[in-house]
């Protein structure tokens, strides 16, 4: 089993919304920082959002910025993104992840840095 699970996506039209949440287990446990990635047919994954799961810090890719918000929720060890206002350009597979340790700067936002993912869920924006 991946130590994270996604779900919440789906099939929306332009303007709508949907909220994915990632549920941990295992390792995921007292990670740094998680994070949703997402990654369209034929392009490279890129960061969405992340948050430090101790101080709540947020960050967030520019596009998405005022139209998505990420969250987490310690007591049931999940972490959820609400998407708003939804483009077809968000059309994408959406990745949860989280990382042991602290990042700073352009580290937390490369894939490449978070040990943990699971396996995605589909998001299809259509106009």
């Amino acid at each position: 089993q991946a130590p994270l699970v996604e779900s919440g996506g789906g099939l929306v039209q332009v303007g709508g919304s949907l909220r994915l949440s990632c549920e941990s287990s295992g390792r995921a446990f007292g990670s740094y920082a998680w994070a949703w990635f997402r990654q369209a047919p034929g392009k490279e994954r890129e960061f969405v959002a992340a948050v430090t799961w101790r101080a709540g810090k947020k960050v967030y890719l520019g596009s998405v910025e005022g139209r998505f918000a990420i969250s987490r929720d310690s007591a049931s060890n999940q972490v959820y993104l609400q998407m708003d206002r939804l483009k077809a350009e968000d059309t994408a597979r959406y990745y949860c992840a989280s990382r042991q340790t602290y990042c700073s700067g352009s580290v937390c936002y490369d894939s490449r840095e978070y040990e943990d993912w699971g396996q995605g869920t589909l998001v299809t924006v259509s106009s």
